[in-house]
């Protein structure tokens, strides 16, 4: 089967599409046939070396989505010939999904949204899922208000969808003046480019994707979560009783199915900037690097 194999860091020509032996499913795991994965900002920066401590041992394979068919179901479950999608934390496993043939395990899977093609499926997990978990322990409720910062990027979009999903009221903070109305599309009330104009300690809640540190946004007694984990801890506001965080995703079968249900009642939209073939993910990643990108750029095994 192929793989895509990095042996060194470095730029996108590090980037190599090998041939490996196809994996065997353990207890609790299946194997998937990949039709499709994305590129997120953590394989840029892993493949670059920018992870440091807790990176997997070279060779690897890179890719942490996923969506396909289930090939080999040694266990109950989930079928031979269900359309899946899930996300391999690779860090942490060493597991990457950009290859034809990935064994996942049962819990990191669900069945793939219905209403969306499995290419689309495959640029949710990562994404989907940090704005989920964050939303959940933000304890997002309806009428509650929050802000979102960097609010058309992966996670940030998806964010202010989820968040208007379960009721809430959502302004954007964005970066370029142009982003202002694909917030609003998004759903938020309210956008700007501008930190200095948000309301003071007006937010019950704030999730910010990229280190903006709007603490004076949040109100007295509310909850502040960022994912920027490079950006560091959010600040102590224990004085002004704010529970802080900073999130990290993990693997949640459970979050999946959750998600492919709110896919599936319309009340998401996939956003997919451009779609290569695995042939092409030099190139691909080529794409990323230039940036200003209108969703999510898909690898089509």
């Amino acid at each position: 089967m192929r793989t895509v194999r990095i042996d060194r860091f470095g730029g996108p020509d590090v980037l190599t599409v090998a041939e490996a032996p196809a994996p065997r499913p353990f207890e609790g795991e299946v194997l998937v046939r990949v039709v499709a994965s994305a590129i997120n900002p953590v394989d840029d920066k892993t493949r670059q070396g920018a992870i440091g401590e807790g990176t997997p041992p070279l060779p690897m394979t890179l890719g942490w989505e996923l969506a396909g068919i289930v090939v080999d179901s040694p266990t109950s479950g989930l079928p031979v010939g269900e359309r899946v999608f899930g996300m391999s934390h690779q860090l942490g496993t060493g597991r990457g999904t950009w290859a034809d043939l990935v064994a996942m395990p049962v819990a990191s899977l669900a069945a793939a949204p219905s209403r969306i093609s499995l290419v689309e499926a495959a640029t949710l997990p990562l994404p989907g899922l940090s704005a989920l978990q964050t939303l959940d322990w933000l304890d997002i409720r309806a009428g509650e208000r929050l802000l979102v910062a960097g609010a058309v990027g992966a996670v940030g979009g998806l964010a202010v969808q989820l968040a208007r999903a379960r009721g809430a009221r959502v302004d954007a903070l964005v970066s370029r003046p142009a982003q202002v109305e694909v917030a609003k599309e998004l759903g938020a009330e309210w956008a700007t480019t501008e930190r200095a104009t948000l309301p003071v300690a007006a937010y019950d809640a704030v999730f910010d994707t990229f280190g903006a540190f709007a603490t004076e946004a949040v109100a007295d007694e509310g909850r502040y979560a960022s994912i920027a984990t490079q950006a560091g801890p959010v600040p102590d506001l224990s004085h002004r009783a704010v529970r802080t965080t900073v999130n990290q995703v993990r693997e949640d079968g459970a979050g999946l199915a959750e998600l492919a249900r709110i896919v599936d009642a319309g009340q998401v939209k996939v956003r997919v900037d451009s779609e290569y073939s695995l042939q092409d993910v030099q190139e691909a990643h080529e794409h990323f690097l230039r940036g200003q990108l209108s969703g999510k750029i898909a690898l089509v095994l």
